[in-house]
């Protein structure tokens, strides 16, 4: 009887382990949620209206970063100016590096 009930037994540990399997490749495997923190930046918001704003994010490689302001409505998204990003904002966005490690 024993035997019989060891493969639902087995079944039901694996069962139990997948939440910490999930967990655990999360961890491992990088995201392009995290990814995409890197290549947008949020700079600025102004509210023009009640459901109006002019919004200013920063966007693009971390050798060639832009700034994109953006007239943001109910109705969509209108690119209002494009300009270079500063020289100072490009730094802070580089990804430190720790000595002695390899990346």
């Amino acid at each position: 009887m024993s035997l019989q009930l060891l493969p639902v037994i087995l079944f039901l540990i694996a069962l139990a382990c997948v939440p910490f399997l999930i967990r655990w490749l999360k961890a491992r495997v990088p995201s392009s949620s995290r990814l995409g923190g890197a290549q947008s930046r949020f700079v600025s918001a102004v509210a023009v209206g009640p459901h109006q704003r002019v919004v200013t994010v920063e966007v693009g490689p971390m050798h060639n970063r832009v700034w994109l302001t953006l007239g943001v409505s109910a109705n969509g998204i209108q690119c209002l100016h494009t300009a270079t990003a500063p020289v100072e904002s490009q730094e802070s966005m580089e990804i430190p590096t720790v000595p002695g490690r390899i990346s």
